[in-house]
């Protein structure tokens, strides 16, 4: 059960190296560019019907299952609006913030009227904020960051805790101990969802016994840092998982420990897998969550860059997608085979 979804990873991955040479005119496409390590890109050039853009999308490496999910619905609704002649598109795969920065000023020199950026890593304000001094639209897309002009469409990371919070003390109560499970290297995304949990857990349960550790948004880390956290504490009533890769690594540490104290184990993000596990006869001893919203909200930043272009600014910067939980008893409606994520 542990890394079940390489199969899944490993098609978005192919999809995400897809967009390395979808090139030039007349809508041909290059064979997909080998996994060398360099900028990866996709561009195409629409029919010159009318006032046509050029926006550029900056995205992470897809090592996790939501962002390989971002990265599918970007360039899903990119390839629908270059058939429809709006705009030209170029895609950039990125591994970390040295080298997002340099495909920015790539798209820069490709003439990029807009970006829609997901800027995952520290020390992006800067060249965000070069970009929109130089008259380029940048929308984010969920990452907060200091930066004037910038627009954003984002899931409710706050409220994510939040509910999670109401979630946990719902189904253990108001006393216990519940495992915190921070992400600190994700920014703001992890800082407004313990925000969220920690201040609406004082309001419902001022005496639970919240313990604080660090992981990533991986299932192996869930795995290794669940297994820790089980040898230091003998009793644990739930966990606060934001995400629901960190999650699926969680059960199975509790699994492989014989664990049955825990009774709750949150998540985030909306895995296909995760979804099918609460459903499973063998999870049924313990309720597993999901606060969710979907990576295909990337379309909206798309979109949003384009109503800019286009004359159409929003009056409000930010679109906040709201909060869906889900459980056992909710998901059936979420399940999709088709889903990359």
């Amino acid at each position: 059960m542990k890394f079940k979804k390489l199969a899944a990873l490993t098609l978005a991955g192919a999809m995400s190296l897809s967009l390395a040479a979808c090139g030039g005119g007349g809508g041909d496409t290059a064979s997909p560019a080998p996994n060398t390590g360099s900028p990866s890109a996709a561009t195409d050039t629409p029919a010159p019907e009318g006032e046509v853009y050029k926006i550029g999308v900056l995205a992470p490496e897809v090592t996790h299952g939501w962002s390989a999910g971002v990265a599918y619905y970007a360039e899903k609704r990119c390839d629908e609006l270059v058939a429809e002649g709006k705009i030209e598109k170029k895609i950039l795969i990125s591994g970390d913030a040295a080298e997002m920065t340099t495909q920015l000023d790539e798209l820069k020199t490709w003439g990029a009227d807009a970006i829609v950026a997901f800027p995952q890593w520290e020390g992006m304000e800067v060249p965000i904020q070069q970009a929109i001094d130089e008259g380029i639209t940048v929308v984010n897309f969920d990452i907060a960051i200091e930066a004037d002009g910038v627009y954003r469409v984002s899931g409710d990371n706050y409220d994510m805790g939040y509910q999670s919070a109401q979630y946990i003390v719902d189904k253990i109560g108001t006393e216990g101990t519940v495992v915190i499970l921070d992400v600190p290297t994700s920014g703001s995304v992890a800082e407004l969802r313990k925000q969220g949990f920690t201040e609406h857990m004082a309001e419902l349960a001022p005496d639970m016994n919240l313990i604080e550790y660090a992981t990533e948004f991986t299932r192996e880390a869930g795995l290794a840092d669940m297994a820790d956290i089980l040898t230091a504490n003998s009793q644990i009533d739930a966990v606060f998982s934001m995400d629901d890769e960190t999650s699926i690594g969680v059960l199975q540490a509790i699994r492989d420990a014989g664990r049955t104290d825990i009774k709750v184990i949150t998540g985030g993000g909306g895995a296909q897998e995760w979804f099918n596990m609460m459903l499973a006869d063998e999870n049924q001893d313990i309720w597993l969550q999901s606060a969710l919203y979907s990576p295909d909200m990337v379309e909206d930043a798309v979109d949003m860059a384009l109503d800019i272009l286009n004359g159409n600014a929003p009056e409000d910067p930010v679109k906040i997608i709201p909060t869906t939980i889900l459980d056992r008893d909710t998901v059936e409606s979420h399940l999709d085979e088709n889903s990359p994520y």
